[in-house]
This record gives C-alpha cells, sequence and structure tokens, in this order.
C-alpha cells in the first residue's frame, strides 16, 4: 500500500498539474447535419458556437452531447465576405505600426522539437512568437513580443494574461495577437503546402461574449480573405467559441493557432512568415507578395512614362531627319543636325 502511494506521488510531482489538466482535456468534434465530420477542437464546444470553414461556409452550433463530446451543427450557408477585405485595410500613421503578440497557454510546445506538448520553461510556442515577431519586423512593423507566462495552463489563464492584454491595447497598436498551438492528436488536420513548400495551416478564434464580438470577428475575416488570396490553404477556418479570449479589450484582436502539439515545430515557425505577408496585407505592412508581380501601380505608372518620353525624343529625331534630307542638304546635313539635337551624345568623337 505504502509503495503504490508512493509511485502516485512521484507520478503527480514529476508532471505538471496544468500538462495532466490538458492532457485529460476534451477534444470535441463538430458533425453537420448529415452526421459528417466538420471540424474538431481541443476544448468544448457550447450551443450557440459558430465556425467558418475553410471554404467559407457558416456553421451554427445547435445541440452538444457532452457526454460523447459531440457537436451537432448547421449549415447557415456561405459566409459573407467583403470583397475587398483582402486589400489593405488599416491605414497607419505612424512609419512602423505597432503589433503586439502574447501567450495566454506559455507552456505550450510541440513533441516533435521541444520534445513534449509541455514545458514550464523554454516553451516551444515563444519559438513560433519569436519568428512571427522577427517576419513581421522585416515587412516593416515595431513588434513587442512578450514572454511573460501565465502558468498553470488551466481555465483561469486568461484571467492572469488580461493583465498583460490591458498593458497592450492603452498602446493602441494597429494589432494584438494571442499565438497558441491546438491540441487535438492528429497532426494531418494542420498539415498542408504553400507555394510547393510544407508547413503549418493556421486556426483563428475569435470570442463571441464580449463587446467587441462583431470588430473580432471582422478583424479574423479580413486576415482569412487575404490568407485565400494569397496563400490558400494556409488559414484553416475561424472558430467563433462562447469565452472572449480577452479580445473585449480590442477590437483587432484574434487568436492565432499555428499547428498542433504532434505537428513538427519547424512547420509551425515556417508558417508565420506566410502569416506575417498576409497581416502586412490586412495593416499596411512592406510585402512583396501584396503588390503586383510587376510591382506596384506607381512603380508601373513612372515606368509608362520613362518609355513615353524615350519614344517622344525618338520620334523628334526621326522627323529632324526626313526634314534635313528633304532641305536639300542630304546625308550630310541630317548629321550635322542629328549631332547638334543630341548634345554630341551620339556620332560624337572621342576624346
Amino acid at each position: 500500500m505504502k509503495k503504490s502511494i508512493a509511485v502516485c506521488l512521484l507520478i503527480l510531482f514529476a508532471c505538471p498539474l496544468w500538462a495532466l489538466a490538458e492532457s485529460s482535456e476534451s477534444i470535441y468534434e463538430m458533425r453537420d447535419e448529415k452526421g459528417r465530420k466538420i471540424m474538431a477542437l481541443c476544448g468544448r464546444i457550447f450551443e450557440g458556437d459558430e465556425y467558418i470553414s475553410g471554404d467559407n461556409l457558416l456553421y451554427l452550433v445547435t445541440e452538444v452531447d457532452d457526454e460523447n463530446h459531440l457537436a451537432h451543427a448547421v449549415c447557415r450557408g456561405p459566409e459573407p465576405f467583403d470583397a475587398a477585405a483582402s486589400a489593405q485595410q488599416t491605414a497607419q500613421a505612424d512609419e512602423k505600426p505597432l503589433i503586439c503578440i502574447y501567450h495566454t497557454h506559455s507552456d505550450e510546445s510541440y513533441i516533435e522539437g521541444d520534445g513534449s506538448e509541455s514545458k514550464t520553461r523554454n516553451a516551444g510556442i515563444f519559438d513560433v512568437g519569436d519568428a512571427l515577431t522577427e517576419a513581421l519586423q522585416k515587412r516593416g512593423f515595431t513588434v513587442e513580443h512578450s514572454e511573460d507566462t501565465f502558468l498553470p495552463h488551466d481555465a483561469r489563464a486568461y484571467e492572469r494574461s488580461r493583465r498583460e492584454a490591458a498593458q497592450m491595447a492603452k498602446q493602441t497598436p494597429a494589432a494584438i495577437f494571442d499565438v497558441h498551438r491546438d491540441g487535438i492528436p492528429d497532426e494531418s488536420e494542420y498539415e498542408t503546402k504553400v507555394d510547393g513548400e510544407k508547413t503549418s495551416m493556421v486556426r483563428l478564434l475569435v470570442g463571441r461574449r464580449n463587446q467587441n464580438s462583431a470588430a473580432n470577428r471582422a478583424f479574423a475575416k479580413k486576415i482569412k480573405a487575404a490568407a485565400d488570396d494569397m496563400y490558400p490553404g494556409l488559414v484553416k477556418d475561424i472558430f467563433i467559441g462562447k469565452g472572449n479570449y480577452n479580445q473585449e479589450l480590442y477590437p483587432n484582436s484574434v487568436l492565432l493557432e499555428f499547428g498542433t502539439h504532434t505537428l513538427d515545430k519547424d512547420l509551425a515557425v515556417s508558417a508565420t512568415g506566410y502569416m506575417a505577408d498576409v497581416i502586412a496585407r490586412v495593416l499596411g505592412g512592406d510585402t512583396a507578395k501584396a503588390a503586383p508581380k510587376g510591382g506596384g501601380e506607381e512603380e508601373q505608372s513612372d515606368s509608362a512614362s520613362f518609355h513615353g518620353v524615350i519614344w517622344l525624343i525618338l520620334a523628334a529625331l526621326i522627323a529632324a531627319g526626313i526634314y534635313a534630307l528633304i532641305s536639300s542638304g542630304g546625308l550630310a546635313k541630317m548629321k550635322t543636325v542629328f549631332h547638334e539635337m543630341t548634345g554630341g551624345i551620339f556620332g560624337g568623337s572621342r576624346k
């Protein structure tokens, strides 16, 4: 008996309580009217939650079977997206708009890359945050990346991270991102290819129980619209859940999930570069992907003007030459006129 108690105590103290809580967190499955699987979520799904699928269909949860961890949803049809949502939406007066990043679940890690799904120090999710920070900085943003931790990973984690989010909101940044990774066990649900390279999908989460919910949702849709245009398949979907995720503090706030704990961390890190392009498109930063392949309109306009001037000069020279020939001076006269009009650039002797 004493031996059994000792073993139990050893297991308890060898594993953080929040890691045990996360591993036992329910995986819910959402199904449509015909019983077909729509999506899976690490965490509870509630009646009234909404879901925008990868192909932009809107689902409303009408019934939840907590015993079997099933959510039944009805399809409401295509979710309306603003046709201009993939263009730059938020003009910033600052030379380098501010973006804030933090991690409510600051223990989240990747088994492949970190060796564990949960780490109390040097968690893998901070590597993802660092990569996103660097990518955004390269695209013209100032980035504040909080390295604060809000352990344990439990139901009150958002209460502890709220102070950080509130301090960030006071700076009126272009956006606030709470960066996470999912906890569904099937890594294939996040594996994708962008421009032929393997990477991770990104899920967007919005809380529906706050006064900024409509603005948060609109912001998430702008991100998905831009991603669908630039890198189809990068943004997995948008889940609109019962919580608030501290998003009531700021309208341009959304939770981003880069892959899941069973996915290779390198794939989650690689996705940050693509997401930085998408965010730059939405918020007005620098991104070559956001501009037409041949350059922006201003660049094309300047090029056209330059070529127009060249053609005018050539036309004038040709006209002058024809006139010189007709005026009986012949070729000698033409050579003289040409030399004078070009200032000796063409046909002049070397010194």
